[in-house]
Formats: C-alpha cells, sequence, structure tokens
C-alpha cells in the first residue's frame, strides 16, 4: 500500500530527478533497516541457469543502476539477481536532458539516455564496495561501446570492458541493442555479429585460463528484428558458443502510445506497449535455438502473469524495469511467488 502514496510524489517529478531520489531513497532504508517496509518476503525458487544457482529467477533489468552505485539497497528488495550497466570504458555524459519520459496512460517510458555512466574503473569500485557481491549475490554487469568509438571499432572497447569486468561479474550482458547509440544495432547485422562474438568468444576463453574461472557471456538483442534476423541471430550465437540471450531491449516502435503526451518522444519504449513484441522475438528465438542456450525475458512485464508468460514463451530467467518503477518493489515478491508456481508444475 505504500509504493502507490510514493509514487504520486515520485510521478509529480521530472522522471530523470525523481529516479536519482528514488534509488537514493531505497539506499536509505537499507542503511537504516527499514527497507522492509518497501519490500515483501520473496518466495525462494531456485533455479540453475549458466551454470549459476540463483535463489529465483526474477532479475533487474540493466538501466535502473548503470554504475552499480545502489547494488545492496536495490538486492534487498528480493531481487534474484541484478544486472548493472550499461558502462562504457570511459565516461561520457550520453544525451541532453530531458532523456527520460513516462507514459503512464500505458505503462510505459521512453528513453534516450545514451549510455551515460562514469566509465568500467568507476563501477568496478563500486562493485567491490558491495556486500551483495562478496556474499554470493549473481551480479551481471553489462557493457557497451562509447558514443565516440566507431563503429568498426566497437568490437575493442567490449573487449576492454569484457577484460575489466571478468573477475568481478558473475555474467557479463553484452548490450548491442541500444536504440540510443548511433548505428549500434548494425552490430546485430551477420558479419558485424559473427566478427564481434568470435572476438569475444576468443577473449573470454583467454580470461577464463587467466583467472582459472569461467563467467558465463549473454547477448542483448532488439524486439525490433523479422524472423531471419531472429534466426541468423540464434545460428550465430549457437556458433560461438555463447552461453545465453536477454530478449529484448527496447523498441522503436510506437503502436498504442503514438497518441498519447511523450508518446512520440525520440528513443526506446520500454514496459507494458513492448510486451507482446518482446515476447514474440522470445518465443521465435526459443524455437529456433530449441533449448541449446538460455533466454532472459525482459520486456513489459507488469504482474506475475506477464513473467509467466515469458516463461512459456521460452524463458528460464526474467527481468524488469518499467515494471518497478510503476508497480514498485512489490512487484519483485509477486513475479517471484507465480513463478515458483509455474516452475513447480513445469517439473511435476
Amino acid at each position: 500500500m505504500l509504493y502507490p502514496l510514493i509514487r504520486k510524489f515520485f510521478f509529480a517529478l521530472d522522471a530523470e530527478t525523481a529516479h536519482g531520489i528514488g534509488l537514493k531513497g531505497i539506499d536509505f532504508l537499507n542503511a537504516t533497516g527499514f527497507a522492509g517496509l518497501l519490500a515483501k518476503p520473496v518466495m525462494p525458487c531456485p533455479v540453475e541457469v549458466m551454470g549459476l544457482k540463483f535463489p529465483n529467477p526474477v532479475g533487474l533489468a540493466a538501466g535502473l543502476d548503470k554504475n552499480g552505485d545502489h547494488i545492496d539497497g536495490l538486492a534487498r528488495l528480493g531481487f534474484g539477481f541484478l544486472e548493472i550497466g550499461t558502462i562504457t570504458p570511459r565516461p561520457q555524459d550520453g544525451n541532453p536532458r530531458p532523456r527520460l519520459f513516462r507514459i503512464p496512460e500505458a505503462q510505459g517510458i521512453i528513453n534516450r539516455m545514451g549510455f551515460n555512466n562514469a566509465g568500467v574503473d568507476k563501477l568496478l569500485e563500486n562493485v567491490r564496495r558491495a556486500e551483495f557481491p562478496r556474499k554470493g549475490g549473481i551480479l551481471g554487469i553489462n557493457i557497451g561501446k562509447n558514443a565516440t568509438t566507431p563503429i568498426d571499432k566497437a568490437a575493442d572497447d567490449y573487449l576492454i570492458c569484457l577484460e575489466k569486468v571478468y573477475n568481478d561479474a558473475s555474467y557479463v550482458a553484452v548490450n548491442i541493442s541500444s536504440p540510443n547509440t548511433k548505428n549500434l544495432r548494425e552490430l546485430q547485422k551477420d558479419e558485424a555479429l559473427d566478427d564481434l562474438l568470435a572476438q569475444l568468444k576468443a577473449k573470454q576463453t583467454e580470461l577464463a585460463e587467466s583467472y582459472g574461472k569461467y563467467v558465463p557471456m549473454a547477448l542483448k538483442i532488439a524486439p525490433d528484428l523479422d524472423d531471419a534476423q531472429v534466426t541468423a541471430i540464434a545460428d550465430a550465437l549457437r556458433r560461438h558458443r555463447f552461453d545465453a540471450v536477454i530478449a529484448t531491449n527496447t523498441t522503436l516502435a510506437r503502436d498504442d502510445v503514438d497518441t498519447l503526451p511523450n508518446g512520440n518522444e525520440t528513443g526506446g519504449l520500454s514496459g507494458a506497449p513492448v510486451f507482446a513484441k518482446s515476447t514474440a522475438v522470445l518465443k521465435k528465438l526459443s524455437a529456433a535455438l530449441a533449448g541449446e542456450l538460455p533466454i532472459i525475458g525482459v520486456g513489459g512485464i507488469m504482474g506475475g502473469e506477464d513473467a509467466a508468460e515469458k516463461i512459456r514463451a521460452g524463458a528460464s530467467l526474467v527481468q524488469f524495469y518499467s515494471g518497478f518503477i510503476y508497480r514498485g518493489p512489490d512487484l519483485v515478491a509477486e513475479v517471484a511467488e507465480t513463478l515458483a508456481h509455474v516452475m513447480k508444475r513445469k517439473t511435476a
């Protein structure tokens, strides 16, 4: 009952300002021992994916905590895993403000943040201070390229980030699907994708030998793909022995929101309006992969049944971001409870 009241206050503020205040509030409640005021107890639902043991299959998607400033506070809300980033080799400001827009009538959000972040070294300082990873919490680190790096040199940025975060990440997510970095989605195309995945896999193999441990990699893809593109990506993931795929990022489509306030802002659309498109890509990807690697289902999860549909479509884990903004921490417990029942039926 508390979050709807808090949300009224936050939704009266500029979206990016509210985002910063909200995360600081979560940190404060965690530090003072009052996080339970926001978070319900979460039902255990252990799953093993990518060789990692998750206490439950409910994750926080990348983008909410770009620099890993709020890891322990967010972990206290009951997530089975957290994904931080997207991070780039060098700090960058991202796109000019305003760059984050709510569409409350459709439970949607449009962002054109542009990978604003403090750089990989700052993120690593934050990760190493946090208790959550030290206590065995599963922490994904999402990596990208700097806006000033030419697209034909993009692999260099991903390799720098992969090498730096490898020893501190439970898994590494490779973001080639944000619509807010110029030409980034070109990396999803055949030859460019093949080259990038080959270089990343070679670096992963080298790092696994150096550190004496294997850290899985997941590729994050867009929802704006046709059937042939989905099949080609699935083939490339299998060929390069990637460990997982995250489906999906935000969409450039504006179906059902184009007549609403903020509905035609430039950027990626997330939340309820992307659910159907994202889930359709997930389903096609699952069929193309035929169980050869796991899928993390993201996009438009606003309740437990949405998450269940992602699992039925072929996902092994789920993540959300916009749902968390609209529903608050209660969504974590609701989704975990729903999936505990769904997964129990699947294995029965």
